[in-house]
């Protein structure tokens, strides 16, 4: 047995020193260690899980065993990293004659690996966490986002990664969240006290009256609290920047400086700031100065403006940023363009439509003078480039200031044809006499092909020659092609004068805007057309003399489109302007008008001389007196005293009716009180005095609409009565012309 024993022995010596020649002894002893490895490295995960329970989810005290834990980490680390170089030296000594064991083994190794990575990483979740806390007791508010921030990208990092808990990640996440609304919460108390305003609860926002009790209060440093110093506004401002909310309160920060103070500035030309400078600090009133009337100049709003944000930029958005190591691009932050681009675009509408817009000219001949507006745009865009709040491609104000001839086309055509719409709205029945001689009196042009002259005066001095014998004796009158003498409306006269003076502007302005005012002009006659038959279509069809008179004004504007391109040829358009094409439509508006008038004048008349009996035997006082009133319709003095007799006898019997009690002293007060009862009673009394009242007395009565005559009647029913009561006379066009 003893040999047997020996003999066994040796052959184990025998087999052992075999496989040692080949390596496969020392692969199966790496393959022994890794497995022994991987258990501890199971073993170590499982006691980290625990640590983690215990601290996020359990919340027990476990800092001696954290630490242990993480020595372990480390030394089984690096035994890791020697077992891995020892079998990448074998796997490359003997590649081909092991590499599936090898490659077996190297994938549990890397499978460790990244275990142990995510050890170390919540290891590093928990000192960032650490240090977080450390940091923000002692307000140094940059070095606790920092951390936080990498605490925040630890976890993103692990939640990408399989293999570890759900419960874990839960845990970890809702300590972030935690501790993120923290610290948001107290930057936030921060940032209250750093920028403090003061602002009216009752008065209107962006009132004159609510800008001037506006007040902003900034400081740059906090006072301290007991042994901790006091924030910085940068470092306050830079870990909002850090946890990506910076704008998000600058948001709300830009909205209150547009609506209490940057909006008020454009808005009202007498509101001045006021800034009162103290030691870190400065305070931000506002005063009244002059009047507040109109628009202020775009040269006083901007140095308002510029003053406000080079107050900001002073003490909140120029001061040095303190830097986080672990953030690429807080370097490249700047305070001042996070505001710029929070609020820039509403700054620059309201400037456009509160200000630039009212400084357009509204003279060809004031464009010369815009010059100085586009100079101070362009040093106020400058001055908040400089100051890091405009980008260096920004040029909405300037771009908009240096087209200046587009904006004063578009608002000289909107400001004409405004215009124009006003006065075709105006009362037609307002007259003034035109003649032959009457003409729009204009500035004189230099003749087209000036320069011509001498060699057409050499040419037609030869006609003359020839034309000398062919002369007739008689010529015609200087009056032949002129418009006859009438009465037309004022208003349309004045349009005439409108339509010739924007003409003359077009004819001064650059080409584009020559082209826009010339088809203003077109527009005004097409707008006639089609405005004041539907305006004024009641009285046209109802008064003959307005439709009388809107034939006149309809044939006076025709007269003068026939020769308005022509006065202004060589001026317009290579002198192709032409309104020749509108005179048939205007001759038919106005032909149309008249005898649509003529005809129900003309069934008017046929039915009041059929009453009148065929105008014979008039010698008979009824037949002559029905034939007068056929004839005349008019109301008559004499009818219209016996109409106001009528009246009194109305007015002084009419209460009687009133007495419900048996003695007539007892009925008095009801007898007063008819007003009451009897709606119309005023109206009337009011009628009764028209009758036999002057001219003056009823214009004295209407009291520019607030008199009792007002009261009573409206303005369309005092004007036909004064025309029924009233011959056709100056006075009469007065007394109407008041009546509005």
């Amino acid at each position: 047995m003893a040999e047997k024993a020996e003999a066994e022995a040796r052959s184990a010596s025998l087999v052992e020193a075999v496989l040692a020649c080949s390596g496969r002894l020392e692969k199966e002893g790496l393959s022994g260690r890794i497995s022994r490895l991987s258990c501890r490295v199971e073993e170590l995960k499982d006691e980290v899980c625990s640590m983690v329970n215990k601290r996020y989810i359990e919340f027990l005290p476990s800092m001696q065993s954290a630490k242990d834990l993480e020595s372990q980490v480390e030394e089984l680390s690096g035994s890791i990293d020697q077992l891995k170089s020892r079998i990448e030296m074998e796997v490359q000594h003997d590649l081909n004659v092991a590499i599936a064991e090898f490659s077996e083994l190297k994938q549990q190794l890397e499978r460790d690996t990244l275990v142990l990575t995510g050890l170390k990483q919540l290891q590093e979740f928990e000192t960032a966490l650490k240090q977080f806390n450390a940091f923000l007791p002692q307000k140094k508010y940059v070095s606790a986002a920092c951390h936080l921030n990498k605490a925040r990208r630890i976890l993103k990092t692990l939640e990408s990664r399989r293999g570890f808990e759900l419960k874990i990640l839960k845990a970890l996440r809702r300590e972030l969240t935690m501790q993120t609304q923290n610290i948001i919460y107290l930057l936030g108390q921060e940032w209250q006290q750093m920028a403090v305003w003061k602002v009216p609860q009752a008065k209107e926002a962006g009132s004159l009256e609510s800008a001037m009790e506006t007040e902003l209060h900034l400081c740059k440093v906090l006072s301290k609290e007991d042994v901790v110093p006091g924030p910085t506004v940068a470092s306050v401002l830079q870990a909002f920047a850090i946890l990506d909310e910076l704008r998000l309160k600058f948001r709300h920060f830009g909205q209150l400086l547009l609506k209490y103070i940057l909006k008020p500035l454009i808005s009202h030309p007498s509101l001045q700031p006021l800034p009162e400078e103290h030691p870190d600090a400065v305070t931000l009133r506002f005063r009244s100065v002059g009047s507040n009337l109109g628009h202020p100049s775009p040269v006083e709003v901007f140095a308002r403006i510029k003053l406000v944000l080079e107050v900001l930029h002073k003490y909140h958005l120029g001061v040095p940023l303190e830097h986080c190591a672990e953030e690429e691009n807080s370097s490249n932050l700047v305070l001042a363009e996070v505001l710029g681009d929070t609020i820039w675009k509403d700054i620059s509408d309201c400037l456009i439509r509160d200000c630039l817009v009212h400084s357009i000219p509204n003279n060809s001949s004031k464009l010369g003078q815009y010059i100085e507006v586009i100079k101070a745009t362009e040093e106020f865009e400058k001055a908040l480039k400089d100051m890091r709040f405009l980008k260096e491609d920004a040029t909405d104000l300037l771009t908009y200031a240096r087209n200046v001839n587009c904006h004063f086309a578009n608002k000289k055509c909107q400001d004409v044809i405004v215009a124009a719409r006003n006065l075709m709205t105006s009362e037609i029945h307002n007259t003034i006499k035109v003649t032959p001689d009457s003409s729009v009196i204009l500035p004189k042009m230099p003749e087209p092909g000036a320069g011509d002259q001498l060699k057409v005066q050499k040419v037609s001095e030869a006609l003359d020659k020839q034309a000398a014998n062919l002369e007739n004796e008689k010529r015609l009158s200087r009056h032949t092609f002129s418009f006859p003498a009438c009465r037309i409306s004022e208003s349309v006269q004045k349009l005439m004068v409108l339509a010739y003076q924007t003409l003359q502007e077009a004819s001064a302005s650059t080409d584009q805007c020559c082209i826009q005012l010339f088809y203003s002009v077109r527009n005004i006659f097409h707008l006639f057309c089609d405005v004041v038959p539907m305006y004024h279509k009641e009285n046209l069809q109802k008064l003959p003399q307005l439709a009388a008179i809107h034939h006149n004004n309809c044939m006076y504007i025709a007269h003068h489109l026939l020769t308005l391109g022509h006065q202004f040829r060589g001026h317009l358009m290579d002198g192709i302007a032409t309104f020749v094409d509108l005179v048939p439509g205007f001759r038919k508006l106005g032909t149309e008008c008249f005898l649509a008038q003529m005809r129900v004048q003309k069934e008017e008349l046929l039915e009041r001389l059929s009453s009148a009996r065929d105008l014979s035997s008039v010698d008979d006082d009824d037949n002559y007196s029905a034939a007068n009133k056929a004839v005349r319709q008019d109301i008559s003095a004499e009818n219209a005293d016996r109409l106001h007799m009528l009246c009194q006898t109305m007015v002084d019997e009419g209460p009687l009716v009133f007495m419900p009690l048996p003695e007539e002293k007892q009925n008095r007060p009801f007898q007063e009180e008819v007003p009451v009862y009897v709606l119309k009673w005023m109206t009337f009394k009011e009628l009764m005095l028209v009758l036999q009242a002057s001219l003056q007395v009823i214009v004295d009565r209407w009291a520019d609409g607030k008199g009792p005559l007002a009261a009573a009647f409206s303005a369309s029913e005092v004007k036909n009565l004064i025309r029924a009561l009233f011959q056709n006379t100056e006075r009469r066009a007065a007394a109407l012309a008041k009546i509005k």
